[in-house]
């Protein structure tokens, strides 16, 4: 159709609409979140074709029908069979359907407007095809106002409907590729909460409260972080990261990482052998010494009587020592003198029944009995420690979007501290994102709060909230986002049971 049959008030309007498309091009382009998309393609292809409202129908293949999950004036989702009615004949046949009275046309299916009390009178259907020229779904426009739809309006809603086609096509890749990673990212978790079960639902809560903190962000008008916000996407990749943190753990020897005591359970049962074997030596000593009397002739009832309270004595010095041994096994720390008295019961020998000599206790259960703090040695504590850099050597693994690309620098950092004393690498707290910042509180506050574990007691909610104090007038934890985690009540709000 020629330029030269529109007046030059119809060749502006055409214009306008023309140049009207090509800027709902560019919104739908940049468009990825379904939700928002669609109501802006509706909206433009009624205002584009003077339509009082529009529908818009997505095709599903696999089940052979279309989809609308929004019409205008529409209250709830319409599906319409392949094939069946004016969309799914277009649909079908891949032709515009141009209505001049939908009463009058057998297609049309009243039902809709008898259940939204509507008057349909004018239909414009056409296919939206993607760009290998497949239909994709259908532009519905009713009742045109003051008139009917024309071709220019059909030629108008094509154009708008080609471009709606591979901006929903780019919408549900991109929900394709969040629900992959949410997959991934599910499955991940449960790898790290199968190693070691005690933990389960840690990543989960570390995630939950680091988004809430992130949320109690955007109400700071003061202070350093006044202007800290993060939109939908850095939420995202923050929680990501949140969620991985720990994923390293899959690199530590599993009875490192669940290593409840300072001995591992067959040290503790050889050392339990070990202390029978002792007892016995005892009894064996006992008898020999009463042996040794009655053959010369001086066991008589008073040093028999001695002779039973001194066993009974070294038995219960026996099974006193075993006491302590066990106390000190436990990840608590040692009572003032333990560590000279685990000294010196490694210099303590009992015989076998070979008159072998055996130390009571090994040099390295000594060693290990005197782990000040928890239930790591220096070397085992490293190797959990290194689940960080096996964190960020497998996330940089993942070729993640342009808006995830920082999730393996912000689990990287969790562990670091702003006085340098942090792990892996002690870096200055300048250069610790502030996103690792967050997740550091939420990390150290579950880690104390969480259910009783066979290495630890549950802290209650104050005093986990002290040591965090504590832990930021050292230096370590950023003070300013603690006093905001702890205002803004982040962990009743993002740890709160559903509909509570």
């Amino acid at each position: 159709m020629s330029s030269d049959i529109y007046s030059p008030q119809d060749l502006a309007g055409r214009v306008s609409k023309l140049t009207s498309i090509l800027d709902v091009a560019k919104a739908m382009a940049a468009a990825r979140d379904l939700d928002l998309l669609l109501p802006l393609i509706i909206y433009e292809a009624a205002k584009v074709v003077d339509a009082d409202r529009c529908t818009l129908f997505i095709l599903d293949r696999e089940r052979g029908e279309l989809w609308s999950k929004v019409a205008q004036g529409a209250s709830h989702e319409i599906r319409v069979k392949l094939g069946k009615g004016i969309a799914g004949s277009v649909a079908e046949t891949g032709q515009v359907i141009n209505i001049t009275e939908a009463y009058a046309d057998a297609r049309f299916n009243r039902d809709i407007d008898a259940a939204t009390g509507y008057r349909t009178h004018t239909i414009l259907c056409v296919p939206m095809r993607d760009a290998q020229g497949e239909v994709t779904g259908v532009l519905q426009a009713l009742n045109k106002h003051l008139d009917v739809f024309t071709d220019e309006d059909a030629e108008l809603l094509l154009a708008l409907g080609g471009q709606a086609a591979g901006a929903i096509e780019n919408a549900l890749l991109h929900d394709e590729i969040n629900r992959l990673f949410e997959g991934f990212v599910s499955a991940s978790v449960v790898a790290i909460e199968s190693r070691d079960p005690t933990t389960a639902g840690h990543s989960g809560r570390v995630a939950a409260l680091t988004v809430g903190l992130a949320g109690a962000l955007e109400h700071q008008g003061t202070g350093p972080y006044a202007r800290v916000r993060f939109g939908l996407q850095d939420v995202q990749e923050m929680r990501y990261a949140s969620l991985l943190h720990d994923f390293g753990k899959v690199g530590v020897r599993e009875h490192v990482l669940v290593k409840a005591e300072k001995l591992y359970p067959q040290e503790l049962d050889a050392l339990r052998a070990r202390f029978a074997l002792a007892r016995k030596d005892r009894q064996l000593r006992s008898v020999e010494r009463r042996l040794e009397a009655s053959r010369e002739g001086k066991l008589h009832a008073a040093l028999d009587r001695d002779e039973t309270e001194r066993l009974a004595t070294d038995l219960r010095e026996l099974d006193e020592t075993l006491e302590f041994v066990l106390a000190c096994n436990r990840p608590t720390i040692l009572p003032s003198g333990g560590f000279e008295r685990l000294a010196d019961l490694g210099r303590k020998h009992f015989r076998d029944e070979r008159e072998a000599e055996h130390p009571l206790l090994l040099a390295r259960e000594v060693e290990r009995l005197s782990i000040p703090r928890g239930s790591l040695s220096s070397e085992e504590r490293l190797e959990i420690e290194s689940h960080v850099s096996h964190t960020f050597r497998f996330l940089s693994q993942i070729p993640w979007t342009r808006a995830l690309k920082r999730v393996p620098e912000i689990a990287y950092a969790h562990h670091e501290r702003l006085n340098g004393t942090g792990y892996p690498r002690k870096i200055p707290a300048d250069t610790i994102p502030v996103q690792s910042k967050m997740m550091a509180i939420s990390d150290v506050y579950d880690a104390l709060t969480a259910a009783d574990r066979p290495y630890k007691k549950a802290v209650p909610h104050p005093a986990a909230l002290d040591i965090l104090h504590q832990e930021a007038k050292s230096g370590m934890l950023d003070g300013e986002l603690l006093r905001i985690f702890v205002e803004a009540e982040v962990p009743r709000r993002a740890l709160r049971p559903p509909g509570v």
